[in-house]
């Protein structure tokens, strides 16, 4: 290419070495962030434009120097023509004329050169994000993939190495001077890169006494990472590059937080980067002194394993450890007219119950849904088959049948409240949701739409409590279940399940049965017996996270002890309803906010 009555070298003249450099991955075409700063090939870019906003245009020149170890590998440089009006004062600013621009190729014929120039390197500008959104706005326009090369700014660098006494700003011509470059900062593409060469050489030297010593250190120091996190960056070396949990430890071991990855050292090399903003972990890693690892089969294993070790030890800085999950159950009380009431825990002796809840408001809400729908007393007095308790206000208003005056028999009451609660929990609530279905109706009719809206939420937390327990049931009563995942680097992601919690998981080989596998995680798994209630080994979570595992479709069944069914009129066939009232639940709260 030409550029004539331009000042910079022409394309044609450019010294243009393309070489395989040590420490990269040409097929991934990034740049290993541990590459010594030494021996990272640098393309220092600068650009001039219409100054209007990247639109895939606008570009007027582009100056490029490649670098390495302080030595120049090439030089790329050429005017372009940006298809539209020159404004005066960017003229007056760069010393470009429409004159000069209107031989000059267009960006469309110049992207395939720089792309080609820039391959491999880490990319340098000052103030980068200006240059590189007007690149990749002009790669999308004109259908070039955009190699998203790591990315170093001498801005923000210096911003990070230099203080308010060195210099006053962090302009390029401010930072010119301070490090006398060879070149002056011309506002041309070309000497404005050359210059930041030498910029980015001054910086790079000011960054040994910070111990940034790689790329990757130095792209992540001139972001805003905090003087914690670089000091305590060495808390992430060594860790293993495999799915499983990590645990950050105060100095008395204590565990700080818990997290689960399918990669522990680039999950926790993420806490130690400009990324992680969240003020209790910044909290949390001051008082973290070592992160331990625990390498797990696959992700199944890891998300059971992060669950227990919250759950047993209640780090402080897990949310979920501050909130965490209660669980707390709908039971039928003993005696001759039972009544709904909600507590911590089931017995072995209770055989009508419903749960578990996350919290006692949920649990209310599916209680009152059934008081709706089933003549279930209310009050919370204890009766007598031979003392009559006055009756309250519920039974004068014909919402209740009055046990308490004895004007309904025990054979009557449990025909009439006692067996649709436990229908409906076992096995098929069609009564309940009938009952409720005809109230909302009903209320809607009258154009009480705020009551019928209430019944509603009713009639949520009952289908979604009862579809929950059923499903937790299906799995929970199999005494074990072997199942079978294909892994992506090969082979089988092993898992049995024993009672709704994990006993073992493991990972076949690639090219192997994974039979001999799964035979061993049998003889080693561990034993869990039969227990009362839908989860009686694990939480309801585990339980949960377990069930969507197995249900993903490339997840084979491999041996099961029993059946893993549903009742055939269970709650799960009104998935679609709840769904329904959950959509118009959510729709009239965000009304109501509006």
């Amino acid at each position: 290419m030409s550029d004539r009555g331009a000042t910079v070298p022409p394309m044609a003249q450019q010294e243009y070495v393309q070489e395989a450099l040590a420490g990269l991955d040409p097929a991934a075409g990034t740049v290993d962030p541990a590459l010594p700063l030494y021996a990272t090939t640098f393309v220092v870019v600068d650009l001039e434009t219409t100054g209007g906003a990247p639109d895939g245009g606008g570009i007027t020149e582009i100056g490029a120097v490649k670098v390495r170890g302080g030595e120049q590998l090439g030089v790329l440089a050429t005017l372009v023509n940006p298809g539209e009006p020159i404004p005066p004062f960017i003229t007056v600013l760069t010393g470009i004329t429409q004159a000069m621009l209107l031989p000059a190729p267009p960006i469309e014929q110049v992207l395939p050169s720089f792309l080609e120039f820039i391959s491999d390197a880490v990319l340098v500008a000052h103030n980068a994000p200006y240059d590189v959104g007007f690149l990749k706005a002009a790669c999308a326009k004109h259908g070039y993939r955009w190699p998203n090369p790591r990315v170093l700014d001498t801005a923000a660098l210096a911003r990070r190495v230099l203080t308010r006494d060195e210099v006053p700003n962090r302009k390029l011509g401010t930072l010119a001077a301070y490090f006398r470059t060879a070149t002056q900062p011309t506002h041309r593409a070309l000497d404005d890169a050359k210059a930041t060469v030498d910029v980015l050489h001054g910086l790079i030297a000011r960054l040994g006494g910070h111990r940034v010593e790689t790329i990757g250190d130095a792209i992540e120091f001139s972001r805003a990472v905090t003087p914690t996190q670089r000091r305590k960056r060495h808390l992430a070396e060594g860790l293993p590059k495999a799915p499983g949990v990590y645990i950050f430890r105060a100095a008395d071991d204590r565990p700080l937080y818990v997290g689960t990855s399918g990669d522990i050292a680039t999950r926790v090399r993420s806490y130690f980067t400009a990324a992680e903003k969240r003020a209790r972990i910044s909290e949390m890693l001051a008082a973290a002194e070592r992160v331990e690892a625990v390498e797990c089969a696959h992700s199944l294993e890891a998300e059971v394993r992060e669950l227990r070790l919250i759950g047993a030890h209640a780090p402080p800085y897990n949310r979920r450890s501050k909130f965490p999950e209660r669980a707390v159950w709908l039971k039928l009380t003993d005696g001759p007219y039972p009544r709904l009431s909600v507590v911590r825990g089931i017995s072995p002796t209770d055989d009508a119950y419903l749960g578990p809840f996350n919290s006692r408001r949920s649990a209310e809400l599916a209680a009152a849904g059934f008081h709706d729908a089933v003549p279930l007393r209310q009050c919370t007095h204890r009766l007598s088959l031979r003392t009559v308790t006055p009756a309250c206000a519920l039974a004068e208003l014909g919402r209740c049948p009055a046990p308490c005056e004895h004007r309904i028999t025990p054979e009557e009451y449990d025909a009439r409240a006692v067996a649709p609660f436990r229908t409906a929990t076992a096995s098929d609530p069609q009564p309940v949701v009938d009952a409720l279905l005809a109230r909302i109706e009903v209320l809607a009719g009258a154009q009480r739409y705020e009551e019928a809206a209430v019944v509603r939420a009713r009639l949520a937390a009952v289908l979604r409590a009862t579809v929950r327990m059923q499903r937790l049931v299906a799995l929970t009563r199999i005494a074990e279940l072997a199942a079978a995942r294909p892994a992506a680097r090969g082979g089988w992601e092993l898992a049995l399940v024993r009672h709704g919690r994990l006993a073992g998981a493991g990972v076949s080989p690639p090219g192997v049965h994974p039979r001999p596998t799964l035979a061993a995680i049998r003889a080693t798994a561990e034993t869990v017996s039969p227990g009362h209630g839908p989860v009686p080994n694990a939480s309801a979570e585990e339980t949960e996270r377990i069930l969507s595992w197995l249900e993903r479709p490339e997840t084979r069944l491999v041996e099961m002890s029993s059946g893993w069914a549903s009742p055939v009129a269970g709650a799960a066939r009104f998935r679609d309803l709840l769904s329904k009232a959950e959509s118009a639940a959510s729709h009239q709260l965000s009304t109501e906010r509006s």
